[in-house]
């Protein structure tokens, strides 16, 4: 989660030297350093789902999964953002220290704080990255996903997955993220997840 532009003014360059001497993870966008915020529990155990279902999938295939500590640079001269999981099958990416710049898949888990910034600046900034073939947004809150897939065309195009809006139930409504050829029931990216309809029940019950 983003928090206050710093006020001062930095170089890409400046950036990364000076961000790696502090103690918080900032993101950088034309020209400006924006302190990253903790997540909720429910934001951190979708991630954590996730990215442990692509490393399982993806092991000896020489893709690398990251998760929201790796940086991904736009370009070398930024914007450089934390997202919550991406991957890399990139070979120029294998031997990266300090930012991912070849991804393939990108993964934001939204919350309210930066959902607008998720669906519209990140994902311009995003678009221009020439080896991204997904951008995937995932809400905390309930069972719904987007997929913006790069279509022959050069064409994003969006793919919804949501229990609203399908009579299938949650075991039976797969996810299927194409930049990896990644398969998986839509309940297993929200388990152990503790919705706020849950948490007002046993409210009232108790």
């Amino acid at each position: 989660m983003l928090a206050h532009p710093q006020p001062q003014l930095m170089t890409p360059q400046e950036y990364l030297k000076w961000e790696e001497q502090q103690p918080l993870k900032y993101e950088y966008m034309n020209g400006q350093v924006f302190a990253m915020t903790g997540g909720t529990l429910p934001h951190n155990s979708i991630a954590l789902n996730l990215a442990s279902a692509l490393k399982n999938h993806l092991r000896g295939k020489g893709c690398k999964v990251f998760m929201a500590d790796a940086k991904v640079g736009v370009s070398q001269n930024g914007p450089f953002h934390y997202p919550d999981v991406m991957v890399t099958c990139d070979s120029r990416d294998q031997r990266a220290r300090q930012v991912v710049y070849h991804p393939c898949l990108i993964v934001e888990v939204l919350s309210p704080g930066t959902e607008q910034i998720d669906q519209g600046k990140k994902f311009r900034n995003y678009r221009r990255i020439d080896t991204l073939k997904e951008y995937v947004l995932i809400e905390a809150e309930t069972m719904s996903v987007d997929c913006y897939r790069l279509n022959e065309k050069e064409k994003w195009e969006l793919t919804a997955y949501s229990l609203e809006e399908t009579a299938t139930n949650e075991t039976d409504l797969e996810v299927h993220l194409t930049s990896v050829n990644f398969h998986c029931p839509i309940s297993l990216l929200y388990e152990d997840v503790v919705f706020l309809e849950d948490n007002r029940e046993e409210f009232v019950d108790s």
